[in-house]
């Protein structure tokens, strides 16, 4: 089931760039990028009361509290720079830059989450690398 969720999310994320790329013509990016995660707010929360899981709002840690809030600075920084490139360059060229976090993510999954780092990973990182390399020269 994992696998039909990641490819559903790598087809909304397609989308995501190409109405992003056509919604903000003529708007600050900054802006463009509020009105995005106000969306994203409602449809989060919607969810989270359409399953009833708003009862598990007191059982996290505060390990957790303070991670999810870092993941959430993290996002909102990369969504900021993201639509200020989308804005400034072509979806083309920006969207292979940003797939670019898969290898940090592998990267970085090694060294702090001590996840394996096969020589398939490895091989996998050099051609995610070389293919973004190419299309965007």
């Amino acid at each position: 089931m994992w696998f039909l969720f990641a490819i559903l999310s790598a087809i909304f994320a397609a989308l995501t760039s190409i109405l992003a790329k056509v919604g903000i013509d003529g708007v600050n990016s900054n802006l463009a990028t509020a009105i995005r995660t106000v969306v994203v707010v409602v449809m989060a929360w919607g969810m989270v009361f359409l399953t009833h899981a708003q009862s598990g709002l007191t059982e996290i840690s505060r390990k957790s509290w303070i991670f999810l809030i870092l993941s959430g600075l993290a996002t909102g920084a990369s969504w900021l720079c993201y639509y200020k490139a989308l804005q400034m360059g072509d979806a083309s060229k920006v969207v292979p830059i940003d797939k670019l976090s898969v290898v940090l993510t592998l990267i970085l999954a090694f060294v702090f989450l001590h996840e394996e780092f096969t020589l398939k990973s490895f091989i996998g990182c050099i051609l995610i690398g070389a293919g973004t390399l190419i299309m965007v020269l």
